[in-house]
Formats: structure tokens, C-alpha cells, sequence
């Protein structure tokens, strides 16, 4: 069977696209009036709210017809739910999705007109990635990508999806660090490599010409290493961006059970995220501000821009960490997409709100950073 290119950008993700299912047919919707006296009598008393069992449509009026072929995707799988029972199991699971998401980025790579290095940088294994043509604005500007993958996915080539996305709809020489993961390397392996690769970084630019983004893990990661780098007395960069981060791997948030069973691409906390939360911790107790940078002080953090969608598991993630910031008296903007599961602004990249991500995320970078 061949893949489209949207498909296989879903593999590049970490995940398979589950193709060719048929529509689960729409349950009968019960009559206002019915519902109406149940639904109040189960919520008559404060506590937790009692919902219908619903069938929730595909948004088709707000959104792009690209987009909502993403939005009306049934669940990924293997990924969305994979707990492979031993380490080999595990690593032969995300080489096999590394291998297919790698081959479909040389023609995303040619449609964007961006080119990727391989290069060691402090010592860790990274890809230069930018635009054959650099905007003029740019030329002095360097961003750090930290990818995702809940820790697991995405290593290798795999992992430069946003990075390619970044260079060629948002006109940046971007570094991509491909950091050590579990099982073979849990914490703190990843925040060393992306430590190791910022401090390299600061030896090639000024810190306030640079920026640092993330999507989901990298976000989290992104956050995290703000923290470090903050304790570390190492310089700042001028912005970051964070992509629906994972910034509380505590499952504690109100999306969680919002918008389970709903965001089609990460389904359910209980899904692959428990594990993959327990193998990259390795025990440490997953309050620690670099395994869930929410419970880190957020002071004299850099300007930030925060995506998220109404779909995505890791909305209150999102909005939690707005919040922290805004408290903290940090700039922070937040983007919330229509319809949007978790990162789904990665599978799309022909769509509106894909280009419309990027755009948002490459002009608050550029009102922020030096020339």
C-alpha cells in the first residue's frame, strides 16, 4: 500500500496512522428533555460532573478541509498504547517507527527547500537544519529544537520533523539534538545532551539571537532546561517556544479527563505515556522540576509562546504552564487551535494551521530575538 505524505509524517511522529477503517457509525442522540432531567439529577450535588456518553462531530465549519482529514483520523496506533514488556521490545518498536518516519523527510525537506547536516555539537549528535535560502533578517539568528516522543520516540533523523517544519516555514537555521532515551539511557541523559548542546550553542551566537523550541517532550524538555541552564548561571535565550509541552508528567490537569478518548493522537494518559513517564524517570519522583518543570520556579524565564488545540490531552498542561508564567511576570502568548489533538499541527504541514503555527511561533521569535 502507498502512503501519502500526511501519512507518513504520522509515522515520522512516532505513531502509525490507523488507515483504511470505516466510520464508527453515530450512536442515536437522546432527546434534549431526556437528558435534560438525568444529566441535572446525576449533578444535583457539588462533586465531580456526569456527562453524556456523546458522539462529537468533526468541526467542519472551523477548520481547513487539510486539517480535518487530521482532526477525523482514527486513534495512532501502535504508539498512542504501546508497552512493549522488556527493553528490547521497546527499542525494536521505536526503531521500526524511526525508520518509517525517516523516509518520508527527504521529500518534506525538498518541498520546504531546507537542507539537513548530520554534526556532533558539545559532543552530542545533532542536524544542522535551514533554508537553501536565508532570510536576510535570520542570518545572525540560530534556534535549538528539542524534540518529542513522551522520551522514546523519534530518535535519529526521525526526530528533525519540527525542526524541518521550523526552517522551512519560518526562515531559521535551527540545531536539532538528538538526545540519549530509554531504555538504554533514562534521566538524566536528555537534559545532559540538550544542556551539553545549548552551552555549544552560546559559543556561536549571542544568547539574545537565539531561541529554543520544543513540541509535547520538547517542550517540557524546553522548560526544563530553562531551569537548568537558570541554575547553571548559563545565559538565556531570548525566546522559547513551547508546543503543547509536557510539563507535568503527574497526570494532574483537568484535560486529562476533559478531552480523553477525544484527542485522537495521544488517546489516554493510561495509554503509552504511564510507561514511557516511568521508564524515562527511572524512579525519581516525577514531581521533580526536570522531570515536570511546573513545580520549578519560573522567574526570569525568557518570553514565551505556547500552542496548544480544544482536542489536545495536554491543553491544561498548557494553560497551567500560561499561567505560571504569566504569574511569574513572564510574556507569555497562548494559541489555542480548533478541534486540535495533541501536536497535530506536526502531521499536516500543507494546512492553514500548520502554516499558521509556524507563523505565529517564527514572528514572536523574530520580535523578540536580535539581529
Amino acid at each position: 500500500m502507498r502512503l501519502s505524505l500526511s501519512a507518513l509524517l504520522m509515522i515520522a511522529c512516532g505513531t502509525h496512522a490507523a488507515l483504511g477503517q470505516a466510520a464508527p457509525a453515530e450512536r442515536p442522540v437522546p432527546r434534549f428533555e431526556q437528558l435534560e432531567a438525568e444529566i441535572g439529577a446525576a449533578n444535583a450535588a457539588p462533586g465531580p460532573r456526569t456527562v453524556p456518553a456523546k458522539v462529537v462531530p468533526v468541526p467542519a465549519d472551523t477548520t481547513s478541509p487539510q486539517f480535518r482529514t487530521a482532526v477525523a483520523a482514527p486513534y495512532r496506533v501502535p504508539a498512542w498504547n504501546a508497552n512493549p514488556p522488556d527493553a528490547a521490545a521497546w527499542k525494536a518498536l521505536v526503531d521500526r517507527l524511526a525508520a518509517a518516519g525517516a523516509a518520508a523527510l527527504p521529500a518534506l525537506r525538498e518541498k520546504l527547500g531546507v537542507t539537513s547536516e548530520a554534526a556532533v555539537i558539545g559532543g552530542v549528535k545533532a542536524f544542522v537544519i535551514q533554508p537553501r535560502q536565508m532570510p536576510e533578517a535570520n542570518r545572525n539568528r540560530l534556534l535549538l529544537h528539542i524534540h518529542g516522543g513522551g522520551y522514546v520516540y523519534n530518535p535519529g533523523e526521525s526526530g528533525t520533523l519540527e525542526a524541518i517544519l521550523m526552517a522551512g516555514l519560518g526562515g531559521y537555521k535551527v540545531i536539532a539534538v538528538d538526545y540519549r532515551m530509554p531504555p538504554d539511557a533514562p534521566y538524566p541523559a536528555a537534559m545532559d545532551d540538550a544542556t551539553a548542546v545549548w552551552r555549544a550553542m552560546l559559543t556561536m551566537q549571542k544568547p539574545q539571537n537565539m531561541a529554543v523550541f520544543g513540541t509535547s517532550t520538547g517542550g517540557g524538555m524546553t522548560l526544563a532546561l530553562m531551569l537548568r541552564a537558570k541554575a547553571e548561571g548559563l545565559a538565556l535565550p531570548a525566546a522559547i517556544g513551547l508546543g503543547t509541552p509536557w510539563s507535568d508528567m503527574t497526570e494532574t490537569g483537568d484535560s486529562y479527563r476533559t478531552n480523553e478518548w477525544l484527542d485522537n493522537v495521544l488517546v489516554s494518559y493510561s495509554g503509552y505515556l504511564t510507561p514511557a513517564a516511568k521508564l524515562y524517570a527511572a524512579g525519581r519522583d516525577l514531581k521533580d522540576p526536570q522531570l515536570s518543570p511546573i513545580y520549578g520556579d519560573f522567574a526570569g524565564l525568557p518570553p514565551a509562546i505556547l500552542i496548544t488545540g480544544t482536542r489536545d490531552l495536554f491543553l491544561s498542561n498548557t494553560v497551567r504552564t500560561h499561567r505560571k508564567l504569566r504569574a511569574a511576570g513572564i510574556e507569555a502568548s497562548l494559541q489555542v487551535f480548533e478541534g486540535m489533538s495533541h501536536a497535530q499541527y506536526l502531521f499536516t504541514p500543507d494546512a492553514p494551521e500548520t502554516k499558521e503555527v509556524f507563523g505565529e511561533m517564527a514572528r514572536f521569535f523574530d520580535s523578540h530575538l536580535g539581529r
